[in-house]
This record gives C-alpha cells, structure tokens and sequence, in this order.
C-alpha cells in the first residue's frame, strides 16, 4: 500500500452543510456530484434554465445515455500489446452507467437507474482481473475513478449490489493504482509522464471515498501535495512565472496528454473538494495557473517553457534521459470535456479571475461525455458533461482563502453552511460575467479580456 510521503493533511475553515458527514465516514453523493448538485442540475433543466438544457440535450443524445444499453462484462480486462485486448467493453459499460445514472437523477425517470444498476451489477459479479502491458495501470486509474463515481450515483438504489461493487474496487482497481504511486512498475520514480500519475491518484481517492477508507484518501491527497512522481502538483506543474501562469510540464509532449492532465487533476480537486479538502487552492491556486496555462497554450497563445530533464528507466536495468524544451504545438479545434468543472470552480465559487479558462469554457461548450469526442480511448477518457453537471451561480461572497477545508465530519457554521452550488435566476448573467462576456445577442457571446 502507498506510504504516506509527507506532512498530515490539514484543516482549518469550515465545512459547507450539504457536504458534511459523519466522522465515521464520507459524504454520499460525494464524488463529482454532491446531492445538492444533482438537485440544481434537475431544478434547472425542469425550469428550461440556460446553459443546462443545452447540456441535458448532449446528454439524452449520447447512444450510451439509454435505458435499453445491455452490458457485456467479462471476467478479466486486457490492455496493452501482446495481451487479447477488451478494456473497449469496459470503458463503455462505465459510461453507459454513469450516463444513466446522471439522466435518471436529472429527468427523474427510474428506468435510467435501472439500466445503471444493472450495468454495474453484471460487473461487479464478474470481473475479477485487470492485465496487459503497463497499460493496465491506465486501465485501473482511469475505469476505477469512472467506475466508482458511476456507482455513487445509484448506491442507494435498493437492487444496488453495493457492497459487492466495494469489493471489485477495492480487490481489482485500487491496488494497482496504490501500487503504481509506489513502484511505478519497477521503473525510476520519473519514467512515467504526469498522467500516469494522476489516473493512480483519481483512483485512489475516488474507490476510498466509495467505499469509505479514510486511511486511503489521506494517503491520495497526501500524494497531490507531496508525492515524488510526476503527478504530485509541484511536479506537474514545475514553473511558476511572474504572470500569473504555471508551466504544464506536459505541455512539452504534447496537447492531447496536457489537456488530458488538467481533466485528471482538475477531477480529483472536484473529489477532494466534495469531502472538504480544498487541492483546488493548494500552493496559492497552484493548480490555477498550470490550468490557466493550458487554456491559453490551446487557445493559440504564446507560452513560456522552462526546459526540462527527466530520467528514464527501470531501476537496476536501463536508463536515459529526455528533455522537453519548449511548448508543443497545438491546434485550436482540439478540445476535452474538461472546462466547465474548472471556470465554475474559480470564477463562481471563489470569485477568482481565470481569464483563460472561461474563455476556453465557453468555447468548449456544451460539453459532451464519453462517445461525444471520437470512438477510441481518448475520447472516454473524462465523464464529462460539464455545462450540466458544473455551472452554477456565483457565490454572492466568495471568501478565497489560502487552500485549506475540513476533513469530512467537521461542524459547519452558519457562514458556511450557504450552498456554495446555491441555484437561483441569474444563469446567463452570472456565467457571463465570470467568462468575461460583455454580450450575447443573436447566439454570439462577444468577449472581453481580464487579468491572467
């Protein structure tokens, strides 16, 4: 199991009401969507609120969104070369879970948690094994956060198999991934590029919170702030320059990995947040600004790169190095269901500036999910479904502060205990403000440019 690599996390404000549990336990719903979320997401949706409709329209459209979707489990999961490769099956049945889980809590139709249900059922009661190449380390981090937060969904429904759905996460996902943040396959700590990492860490947390393993999320979050791989968030994110901007250190590879990255990173502070830690304010916003980075890169701005050395190799066997020493190039039209969940975060929760990311947002939007973005892995990589699932209105008094929330179990105070998702009748308005928008008139959102 992965060794705790640094300081105990902390604590020292509040935790909002809707999102506090008992000690013994964790918030549920509390993964991407919290029971406030869905509830907003419903709301919103039966009231024709825009941009929710527009995103509740690419949900119903998605193949993998209907209640007739048969699931095709199998006993092992193969990816990689060499091995008769299946994970396909798997990415699709994840999706097609948490599609239906997410419609039914939105339109209100049992029949779609029904279909889940039973997606993750036939699972659960079959798969027994992830293999391959090093890629099932990818398989595991990436199908086992997406697995976990499709099961959330429904864990209360009363034909749920929940406990033995605990049992499949807990034996076949997270102990490769809690393996990986620790040998990284036998190779040097930095062989891995940042992704790896991070998938290890979605994992983790998200099969800890699901099935209630405190000592296991502590060890994930401890991972983001402190761990020695390059997923940890001073390695992902090396350089901070005088800007406002923090180096992405994929975004010397290329932009589908770097785009990929700040979707993992940006879903485990989605997690970590839902349970009362704050990673998304970690390090002064650390996150931010490698996220801010990103958008403007993908956007076609002109970004820094700080050259970068990493060493490869297993330990005791073959070595190397290799040095990235400027930005990739990029194509515009490129984009991942990724934005939403951040611009919200900052802009309406925090009342931060993120100039970059709200443009790129509403660019991107609506968001699709898994089946929207192309038929191989890539385009299943992210649950998506952002504008529905993580617009909000902005919080009337944003407080920022310096990174820090309660664990789970924390008494909320009154303060606090405002629902920082709080819905209302300012939709349009709010996300306008907070992307920079200054009009919409005839579909044509018309921006402004503010502070980095």
């Amino acid at each position: 199991m992965l060794k705790a690599a640094g300081a105990a996390v902390t604590a020292t404000t509040a935790l909002p009401a809707t999102t506090a549990a008992a000690a013994s336990g964790f918030a549920h719903p509390g993964l991407l969507h919290t029971q406030t979320d869905l509830a907003r997401m419903a709301a919103k949706v039966k009231a024709g609120a825009a941009p929710y409709t527009a995103g509740f329209a690419k949900l119903t459209a998605n193949r993998h969104a209907q209640s007739g979707w048969t699931p095709n489990p199998q006993a092992t999961v193969y990816r990689g070369a060499g091995s008769p490769q299946n994970y396909a099956t798997l990415y699709n049945d994840i999706h097609a879970a948490y599609q239906n889980g997410l419609r039914h809590h939105v339109g209100g139709d049992s029949a779609y948690a029904d279909t889940a249900v039973s997606i993750l059922n036939a699972w659960s009661a079959k798969l027994t094994s992830l293999q391959g190449s090093a890629d099932r380390f990818l398989a595991a981090g990436l199908y086992g956060y997406q697995f976990a937060n499709a099961a959330e969904l429904v864990r209360d429904h009363p034909d749920f198999e929940l406990s033995r759905f605990q049992e499949m996460l807990t034996k076949v996902f997270a102990p490769l991934s809690d393996d990986f943040l620790v040998r990284h396959n036998g190779a040097v700590v930095t062989n891995y590029w940042t992704n790896w990492d991070l998938c290890a860490m979605a994992c983790v947390l998200a099969t800890g919170i699901f099935c209630d393993n405190r000592s296991q999320v502590t060890r994930a979050i401890d991972y983001f702030k402190h761990g020695e791989g390059l997923g940890s968030v001073r390695n992902a994110i090396p350089v901070v320059y005088d800007n406002g901007l923090a180096e992405w250190l994929e975004a010397g590879r290329d932009q589908g990995h770097a785009l990929l990255g700040v979707g993992l990173m940006g879903t485990f502070c989605e997690m970590a947040w839902n349970q009362g830690y704050d990673l998304y304010g970690y390090d002064d916003s650390r996150f931010l600004k490698g996220a801010q980075y990103v958008a403007k890169w993908s956007l076609g701005g002109d970004v820094s790169y700080t050259a970068n050395t990493r060493a490869k190799g297993a330990i005791g066997g073959w070595s190397g190095r290799e040095t990235a020493s400027a930005a990739a190039g990029v194509d515009p039209a490129m984009t991942r269901p990724i934005w939403a969940m951040i611009a919200n975060h900052y802009t309406k929760r925090r009342g931060l500036p993120a100039s970059y990311v709200t443009r790129i947002a509403a660019k991107s939007a609506p968001e699709g999910g898994g089946g929207d973005y192309g038929p191989n892995s890539g385009g299943y990589d992210q649950l998506g479904f952002g504008t529905l699932a993580f617009t909000r209105d902005r919080v009337a008094s944003p407080s920022p502060d310096s990174g820090t929330r309660p664990q789970t179990g924390a008494t909320a105070s009154p303060a606090a205990a405002q629902d920082l998702a709080a819905t209302g009748s300012s939709d349009i308005a709010g996300w306008s403000a907070a992307a920079g928008i200054t009009a919409v008139a005839g579909g044509l959102l018309l921006l402004r440019r503010r502070g980095e």
